[in-house]
């Protein structure tokens, strides 16, 4: 719940970034430059404390280097560039909807592709109505229209498919890695590949004065924290487990949005 409420404030202070930045709703390079940013810094927040915990500079094992890389493809690279370029062709509220799939996506390839647990009837259920509460949040959007296309809807399919396939990956690769490694290089990594993917594509962003700092500042800590817990949730559970609470993500962003 702490990582669900951490995600779900970042909404709308990614809303807030956008103003200071000066970043149009309908530029997504520019969109792509910010998230990247965002994720070097939350990457370098991660190795530096966890460092600093430790006692030593943490680094990824060599053999760890590719699970760190496919990691990063999924979880930051895949997912974040599908997001920014699907939410640019469709809505806010169809976003939401189907972004809330990557739960059963997660549970789907945990149990049935990768043999990691077993699908239940609990579990099942479980997902149906977390994905029926999102719908239901998200039912006082009457601008949205039932057209589908690939760079809209399916983008956001493919970044929720992409998550999905991340929290797989975490509760594999965190046997062998330590987690902390797992999430500082990866974030570093994606961010940085998205920063040179904004900028190949136009990408720009204004000076946001020291409000602007701050406000990366603590987006770059929400997304180290809340990943690097879920991280360590998902090496200790169940991937269905801690997956379903991804529904309260959304929530929390729902009720903290009007505040901003």
């Amino acid at each position: 719940m702490v990582c669900c409420a951490l995600w779900g404030s970042a909404f709308p202070f990614i809303k807030i970034g956008y103003r200071l930045f000066e970043i149009s709703s309908d530029d997504y390079s520019s969109q792509i430059l910010f998230a990247g940013i965002r994720f070097t810094l939350a990457g370098i927040l991660v190795i530096i404390s966890g460092s600093m915990i430790s006692k030593k500079f943490l680094y990824p094992k060599r053999e760890n280097i590719k699970c760190v890389c496919m990691l990063s493809l999924f979880q930051t690279i895949l997912q974040y560039l599908f997001f920014y370029i699907g939410l640019a062709h469709t809505t806010g509220t169809k976003s939401s909807v189907i972004n809330s799939t990557s739960v059963f996506f997660a549970v789907l390839i945990s149990a049935l592709v990768l043999k990691q647990e077993k699908l239940s009837f609990q579990k099942a259920a479980g997902c149906i109505i977390g994905f029926a509460g999102t719908v239901i949040v998200n039912l006082s959007d009457t601008s949205s229209d039932s057209a589908f296309s690939l760079f809209g809807e399916g983008f956001i399919l493919l970044s929720s498919i992409s998550y999905a396939v991340s929290s797989v990956l975490i509760k594999r690769y965190s046997q062998a890695e330590n987690t902390i490694v797992l999430s500082g290089y990866q974030f570093v990594l994606g961010g940085l590949v998205m920063i040179v993917s904004g900028l190949a594509i136009g990408g720009k962003i204004s000076e946001g004065g020291i409000k602007g700092i701050l406000l990366l500042i603590y987006l770059a800590f929400l997304s180290a924290a809340a990943y690097t817990l879920w991280g360590i949730l998902l090496k200790h559970n169940d991937v269905s487990r801690v997956a379903v609470f991804g529904f309260m993500t959304p929530i929390f962003g729902c009720v903290l949005l009007p505040y901003f």
